[in-house]
């Protein structure tokens, strides 16, 4: 069988596995021609083309993980799950957006700190902020762009991760489409081999997304978090012992209070609310400024220089030191 496929039509089949990679589904192929066929499988699936459709047992010749574990693809003994927003970023986007387009910090600051004592969840908190910014979405991206950089020291991590099998997983309080947009920008586009769970944005009724006060945040779950990282790494930490990679996490914030016991290391940036709520729960952590300290620490547990116990005690013993000094 022919089939003669204009550009367009490929770039829709394209669209259409990349939506998959992006929902989750990780594909492996055991030969380049099958990816291939898989978009046109896809293809096939878009109604104005049901003649493609006898190429489906042929697609399906590749493999696939459950989506559940997509960073399991690679059979890795480490993963690294990260926040984004001031975390892989020098800045927080949203914090960003709040402060200078909507009502400002003291009151993002006052939030926090009622988050922190439990006295509103943070997806009401989180929800407030972004309700006050106006501005169109478009518009707070490309504001964004112009201004979010990455944090020192995470390109470096990042090279290392890929060419080591050392899956990255962002989960992010934040919007897909704006870290997808920033990760292109300062990483380029092969950075789509990193999954992001995170947060959406959709149009209020009525309203587009691109015009004044017409988006507002979609969160992943109906938890008080809005977005609860643990319910995607909880899978990976109940995998048998023989088969369950060492796990590591580094974030900043009050949307990182839910993974911050779920992982066998936690880097909590230095002066951020998360290092505030880790010593009140008595949540061990290693403290970093920025990227070089974690990929020094990550490259020695991964070498086998040093184990995930000694770098946890040489994380609370040099933040007690410092307390001290």
């Amino acid at each position: 069988m022919q089939v003669k496929v204009s550009l367009d039509l490929w770039m829709a089949g394209v669209a259409a596995y990349r939506q998959a990679e992006e929902a989750g589904c990780v594909f492996i192929f055991s030969h380049p021609l099958y990816k291939q066929l898989y978009i046109l499988f896809s293809i096939s699936k878009i109604p104005k083309y049901p003649a493609i459709a006898s190429i489906n047992q042929t697609a399906t010749m590749g493999s696939s993980i459950p989506a559940q574990l997509p960073a399991m693809a690679t059979s890795p003994k480490h993963i690294f799950f990260t926040d984004f927003d001031g975390t892989i970023t020098s800045r927080d986007s949203n914090d960003y957006m709040t402060d200078n387009l909507g009502f400002g910090q003291p009151t993002r600051l006052a939030l926090n700190r009622q988050v922190l004592a439990n006295e509103i969840t943070f997806r009401s908190a989180f929800k407030q902020m972004l309700d006050s910014v106006s501005t169109p979405f478009d518009q707070c991206t490309n504001i964004l762009l112009e201004r979010i950089e990455l944090d020192p020291g995470f390109r470096a991590f990042y090279d290392w991760a890929k060419a080591n099998n050392v899956p990255i997983v962002i989960l992010s309080g934040g919007m897909t489409p704006i870290i997808r947009a920033l990760l292109d920008k300062l990483l380029g586009e092969d950075s789509s081999w990193m999954q992001i769970v995170s947060n959406d944005v959709g149009a209020r009724p009525g309203k587009s997304i691109n015009e004044e006060k017409g988006w507002e945040i979609v969160f992943h779950d109906e938890t008080g978090f809005g977005h609860d990282k643990s319910s995607t790494i909880r899978p990976y930490a109940a995998l048998p012992a023989d088969q369950r990679p060492t796990m590591f996490y580094a974030g900043d914030g009050v949307s990182d209070l839910s993974a911050a016991k779920e992982t066998d290391l936690l880097f909590a940036k230095k002066g951020h609310d998360l290092v505030t709520y880790c010593v009140k729960q008595h949540v061990p952590f290693y403290e970093f400024e920025d990227w070089t300290t974690i990929l020094a620490q990550v490259q020695s547990i991964v070498s086998g220089a040093k184990s995930v116990k000694q770098v946890s005690d040489e994380g609370v013993e040099a933040f007690t030191a410092a307390l001290k000094a």
